[in-house]
């Protein structure tokens, strides 16, 4: 763990250094780059519908291109003339007449936000509650709950703005503080509000609580790399650091086009990155700063209730479709193929780490099989706005594989005591994903062409960046209060010691 760790940190040095470097030559950037930028928004979960349909556009008018070009050619320098007087795509936040509001765009966005919201409760509480021992169910119930008012509160006060609005490559601004400049006026003969240059057919309120459910979810995915065995004043407070620090900063990077890796061409369309990978090797670093569960690989720790398990990730699969299809800012066509593909990815993984199980074990077992649908959404969540059919039966039979062997073999061979398998389903799942998005991308589809070279970039620089950080917050946070609950206190059990409560 140690040359682990060393090695992480010496990485992060490098990647600080490179950072400064480039804040510093951000500031002294004209701001016209940031427009420039704009044009990367293929990878971000609210791209312009109408540049990716222009994007996407169909062959079917090749045979009149001929003519088309011919006709064309004289009037060149008319077009680019035209094409220069074009006004700029929005690089920030801004009021608009009610009228300009999509109805039908505000409608699906309102639905896949409440539906994201029910990833994480009930779903991902339920699922992970059923994995615990008995004696750890409320305890980790708690956790989501929790973490689900404090992130409200957190992306309101701070974590919406530096993600989401222009700034640097690396975090946004401070325009967004407090929600500082987003309204809803309405007048006698007209209304007016905000809306996000990066959904600009919807509310800038609805894109906000969208994303908001995003942010909730991702810290809430690492609790359960650390299952039974931290104290929940610290968790409070990792959490709550590790989303304005390490949170923000990704999904800035990735998602505003001012960000570095959007701009660089990096293809996420739902979180793979942001969400997962960056959640998974989070919970990786967690884990081996707090060392083992006391009697691992000694006591029996099966979970105590998989009907929980399973109707947690029947939820999950459910409200992944607000996750992946709701990515889109649209109810339109890509965001039924972006449903299409995740319910194919997601059945295909669940199959493959079933039949992989069933050979390896003899027996294929509930946890699984929802473990490998877990997987297969993970796993195509970054691919999801960017594939076709074929593109995610592979992503999903790859991921429920790969994802059962990092489960069951890669975990025990290393010797850390991922609880959950936080990172061996979501990192591991989420770089899968990540990097066959680059292969299976599908310019007729997302308007962009994958490159295996770029989306390694953004997998490097997700684990390098949240690994180290996550790192620095833990070691800070256990001088000062301490993570880990005492021996005595885990064995007792966090339900009674933590809460005072517990299941009969």
């Amino acid at each position: 763990m140690r040359k682990l760790l060393m090695s992480l940190l010496m990485a992060g040095s490098l990647v600080a250094g490179g950072i400064g470097a480039a804040v510093a030559d951000d500031a002294s950037a004209p701001v016209a780059a940031s427009a420039a930028a704009s044009d990367t928004t293929a990878s971000a979960p609210a791209p312009d519908a109408s540049a990716a349909a222009a994007a996407s556009a169909p062959a079917a008018d090749a045979s009149a291109a001929p003519a088309a070009s011919a006709a064309a050619a004289p009037d060149a320098s008319a077009a680019s003339a035209a094409a220069a007087a074009a006004p700029a795509a929005p690089t920030a936040p801004f009021s608009v007449d009610s009228s300009k509001i999509n109805s039908g765009d505000t409608a699906w966005m309102l639905t896949s936000t409440a539906l994201v919201l029910f990833m994480t409760i009930p779903g991902l509480a339920l699922f992970y509650a059923g994995m615990v021992r008995k004696k750890n169910v409320l305890a980790t119930l708690m956790q989501s709950f929790a973490i689900t008012c404090v992130v409200t509160i957190i992306w309101t006060v701070i974590g919406y703005s530096l993600a989401f609005t222009p700034g640097g490559s690396f975090l946004g601004g401070f325009s967004r503080v407090f929600l500082s400049g987003m309204n809803y006026i309405k007048g006698d003969k007209a209304t007016t509000l905000t809306v996000s240059h990066l959904a600009t057919t919807i509310p800038e309120s609805v894109y906000f609580v969208y994303q908001m459910t995003f942010a909730i979810i991702t810290p809430a995915l690492i609790t359960g790399a650390f299952a039974d065995r931290m104290k929940f004043s610290a968790m409070l407070v990792f959490m709550s650091l590790w989303s304005i620090i390490v949170y923000s900063p990704i999904a800035h990077m990735v998602w505003e086009p001012t960000g570095w890796l959007a701009s660089a061409g990096i293809l996420d369309f739902a979180g793979g990155t942001v969400v997962h990978i960056n959640a998974g090797v989070a919970g990786l670093v967690c884990c081996l700063v707090l060392g083992k569960r006391v009697g691992y690989g000694k006591d029996v720790m099966a979970p105590h209730n998989l009907v929980l398990t399973l109707v947690g990730a029947s939820m999950l699969w459910v409200g992944w479709f607000g996750f992946n299809a709701g990515s889109a800012v649209a109810a339109d066509g890509r965001a039924g193929f972006a449903m299409l593909t995740t319910q194919i990815a997601t059945a295909m993984a669940a199959l493959g780490w079933m039949f992989a199980e069933w050979i390896a074990k003899g027996k294929p077992s509930v946890l699984g099989i929802v473990s490998g649908a877990v997987a297969g959404l993970v796993a195509i969540t970054p691919a999801s706005g960017f594939v076709g059919v074929i593109g995610a039966l592979v992503i999903g039979l790859v991921a429920g594989v790969i994802c059962f062997w990092s489960a069951s073999w890669l975990k025990h061979k290393l010797g850390y005591d991922d609880s959950l398998d936080a990172f061996g389903v979501h990192c591991i799942g989420g770089i899968v994903g990540a990097l066959l998005t680059g292969v299976f991308a599908v310019k007729d589809i997302g308007g962009a062409d994958g490159s295996v070279i770029l989306q390694a970039k953004g997998v490097l620089t997700t684990l390098i960046y949240s690994g180290v950080v996550s790192y620095i917050l833990l070691k800070v946070i256990d001088m000062v209060i301490g993570l880990r609950v005492t021996e005595e206190e885990e064995r007792e059990g966090l339900d009674i010691v933590l809460h005072g409560e517990h299941v009969e």
